[in-house]
């Protein structure tokens, strides 16, 4: 792996860390523990793979990490929210994330889901600030409009609901796929749609490449979590493996097995390095075609990043 990546990976995770450290502080006030349990969820780690995403894409659009940090985070903030409720007894039932206790098992259930509850409703708090600091308030709308559409119903929200279904029957290759698009993808997609809104080039071919590289490392995302929950290291992955099958759950890899599941990866990777290719050729003036370039290489060492990541 590039250590220069690795380098610049965890130097935006950190700068997203500072920012939700001086976001989500803990009030001396009757309702502190939620404040802790927030907090107890949120900066446990993680590869903050979404505002990463985020602040790439906003590089390449123009954007300054700056003016897209609160839309990234407020997006990490809904992904932390939905890991709390999806350890909770109802969904997953895990006692365990990134390698500790999981908030209803540090805390108990009911402060566990408020804590979430909090989580999605000060991640919109945050990207409305952000909103009103804009130039065009106009494009700060239009981002939230779209950060909510795919952590709800019709993305991420919409995903969980179709897993809770699988769960029950034997699904198809289709039906994971749009699962998988939902579930995973949707938040995945967010922090580009997010990135465009802000810099009101929605429509621009750059975007759009944007867009399609997302969607296509958010399926590969899925898939690794899957060969990850059969391969993986216990220690690393900080969670059991081999829930899915115990639960019965159909995934890429009890559907199609791991070789078959491991040439799909490697096939979504590749399309996703030549997306990267067709993207770094859309510059301007010599300056743009510098940071173009530069954000274009990280999104592609970020695709062989996630490909051959352990945990």
């Amino acid at each position: 792996m590039n250590e220069e990546f690795i380098k610049e990976l965890n130097s935006v995770a950190e700068r997203v860390n500072k920012y939700l450290d001086d976001t989500v502080r803990v009030y001396d006030n009757p309702q502190k523990i939620v404040y802790e349990a927030m907090r107890y969820s949120l900066l446990a780690g993680g590869k903050r793979i979404r505002p990463v995403l985020a602040v790439t894409a906003a590089a390449v659009l123009g954007v300054s990490e700056e003016t897209i940090m609160p839309f990234a985070c407020a997006i990490e903030m809904i992904h932390t929210y939905s890991l709390i409720h999806d350890d909770l007894p109802a969904m997953d039932d895990d006692d365990y994330r990134r390698g500790r206790y999981s908030c209803h098992k540090q805390f108990d259930e009911a402060t566990a889901i408020l804590a979430g509850d909090a989580l999605l409703t000060m991640a919109f708090e945050v990207a409305a600030r952000g909103a009103a600091q804009l130039n065009k308030p106009r494009c700060g709308a239009e981002a939230i409009k779209e950060i909510a559409v795919c952590a709800g119903t019709e993305g991420m929200i919409g995903g969980q609901i179709v897993d809770l279904d699988a769960e029950t029957r034997k699904i198809s290759e289709e039906e994971l796929r749009y699962l998988c698009k939902c579930k995973t993808g949707a938040l995945l997609r967010a922090p580009i749609l997010a990135a465009a809104a802000v810099s009101d080039t929605m429509n621009t071919e750059k975007a759009k490449l944007l867009i399609e590289y997302a969607d296509t490392i958010g399926l590969a995302f899925q898939i690794k979590d899957d060969i990850l929950d059969v391969e993986g290291d216990e220690h690393l992955l900080g969670k059991p493996v081999g829930s899915d099958v115990k639960d019965g759950k159909t995934t890429f890899v009890t559907l199609l097995g791991i070789e078959e599941s491991k040439r799909i990866l490697d096939s979504l990777t590749e399309h996703a390095l030549s997306v990267c290719d067709m993207l770094a050729k859309l510059t301007g003036d010599a300056d743009e075609y510098d940071k173009s370039l530069k954000s274009c290489t990280f999104l592609k060492e970020l695709a062989v990043f996630l490909l051959e990541r352990n945990y």
